[in-house]
């Protein structure tokens, strides 16, 4: 029996070298593939990778789970940046920022390393747009920074608890830490490759992905194994985070926008989408007819015309800061 165990451990961690070796050839084919296109700015010790595009008030956008600022990149940000500053950065773990480890993944954590973020580069009180788990940053900072921004923009947002992880990140429900390490370095790159199609058909149905979305909209960087890790660790933690946000909810008061697909697989636009709107004093759901959960890709000008309307009335708050910081320190 001992000698079973024994011929059987060497087996595993065989496999287990091999796999990981692959895993490290495949990190490098993806990245040779979708190479770095932005800056780098340190943040409290972390790597934060951006693209910066355009002129005009600021507005800085976070994408979601296991996406990049490609995600946003893609179609978005070319509808935006002929009248903004656009900011689209990779989250920590994600795209090519870094989260190292005993950084922490949850939202508060990751909405102060943005408000962090935003203060480094000086973006004074940027409107932030936020996708799927990025809508659920985008709110975190909100209740907890208000004064780091002047608008929010919440496409297809995460924004109550969910039982159940949607069927297409099934996947990333590893616990506990050390095995979805194992996985991440092991498996996650190999079976997402097999199952890439399958994934990003249930993403975006029931509309179809751009045939380039794996390299120009960044599909393949979440197959990474540090991108793997990030992510399955940040979906550990979202649940532990929502029941205390969605108390203070009605306490919202910025500029905000809300849009969402009525037919998003993903998430449903009722208990996310109209049940934030139920809440928030004044704020309004707008509903894309037959449209998915990756509305930036799908319908970037639908998003475009939301950011339109929650920066006219952003704006005098921008202006206020911006031009009158001195007064605003004397009135306290």
């Amino acid at each position: 029996m001992a000698v079973e165990w024994v011929v059987a451990a060497g087996v595993f961690v065989g496999a287990s070298a091999v796999l990981w070796g692959i895993s490290a050839w495949m990190t490098r084919r993806i990245e040779a593939a979708v190479p770095i296109n932005g800056r780098f700015l340190e943040v409290d010790g972390e790597r934060f990778h951006y693209v910066e595009e355009g002129k005009g008030p600021p507005l800085v956008m976070i994408h979601g789970l296991m996406g990049s600022s490609r995600n946003l990149t893609y179609a978005l940000s070319a509808q935006l940046r002929e009248h903004f500053r656009v900011i689209t950065l990779d989250r920590p773990g994600s795209g090519y920022s870094t989260r190292h480890k005993g950084t922490p993944a949850d939202l508060p954590a990751q909405a102060r390393q943005v408000a962090t973020f935003i203060k480094t580069l000086d973006l004074g009180q940027p409107l932030v747009l936020g996708h799927s788990l990025g809508g659920a940053i985008s709110l975190a900072l909100a209740l907890d920074h208000p004064h780091a921004v002047s608008g929010v923009i919440l496409v297809a947002p995460l924004t109550h608890p969910q039982p159940m992880l949607p069927l297409v990140f099934w996947s990333l429900a590893v616990r506990p830490a050390w095995l979805r390490r194992w996985v991440s370095h092991t498996l996650a790159a190999p079976l997402g490759m097999l199952t890439k199609g399958s994934v990003v058909k249930g993403v975006f149905a029931p509309e179809v992905a751009p045939d380039d979305f794996a390299t120009r909209g960044g599909g393949l960087l979440g197959m990474r194994p540090d991108n793997f890790y990030a992510a399955s660790s940040e979906i550990a933690l979202v649940n532990d985070y929502l029941p205390e946000m969605v108390k203070r909810y009605p306490q919202l008061s910025l500029p905000m926008g809300l849009i969402y697909g009525s037919q998003d697989k993903a998430l449903d636009f009722r208990k996310h989408g109209q049940a934030l709107a139920d809440k928030v004093p004044g704020l309004k759901l707008q509903l894309v007819d037959g449209a998915g959960h990756m509305l930036p890709i799908t319908v970037p000008e639908r998003v475009a015309a939301l950011v339109e309307q929650v920066a006219k009335r952003a704006r005098p708050a921008q202006n206020a800061t911006i031009l009158h910081p001195p007064f605003a320190q004397a009135s306290k």
